[in-house]
């Protein structure tokens, strides 16, 4: 039976595997806090040095390791990382996150936005000077145990 048929024979469609994967990606996203930093002056590539150190880390190990971090962006990850935390407990109803309970579960940065300048050069030519944004995404999740399972 072709679908022309069995839409004129008023047969119903079953569940769609885009809906039931939508559904489960929303319950997964319900039981984590994500935190976003948009638009920070600062390349893509400079910020995923930073943000790969700290991926798949405890949360406390993570804001000593940006603590010691001497790159110029790793304050503003430690900020998001803080912020990350503090979203997790709003969420949570006060669940308190403590050492060794929770970790950085995802960690990505997208670039951005790019503003675009030009530079003289010689012979009356010009080149463009690219100034770089970037967006930073966290993800906090809790530890799972052997028999969370």
């Amino acid at each position: 039976m072709t679908r022309k048929e069995k839409v004129a024979a008023g047969v119903p469609k079953g569940p769609k595997r885009k809906k039931a994967y939508a559904t489960r990606l929303k319950d997964e996203r319900a039981e984590v806090a994500k935190v976003t930093l948009k638009n920070y002056r600062s390349s893509a590539r400079k910020m995923r040095l930073i943000v790969d150190q700290i991926r798949g880390m405890e949360v406390y190990d993570a804001l000593n390791t940006l603590k010691f971090t001497q790159k110029s962006a790793a304050p503003a990850v430690a900020r998001l990382v803080r912020a990350g935390v503090a979203s997790y407990e709003e969420k949570f109803d006060g669940e308190r996150v403590d050492v060794g309970t929770h970790y950085v579960k995802t960690a990505f940065v997208d670039g951005s936005r790019m503003l675009k300048r030009l530079r003289p050069a010689p012979q009356g030519r010009a080149h463009i000077i690219r100034k770089r944004y970037c967006h930073v995404t966290l993800v906090i999740d809790r530890i799972p145990t052997s028999d969370e399972d």
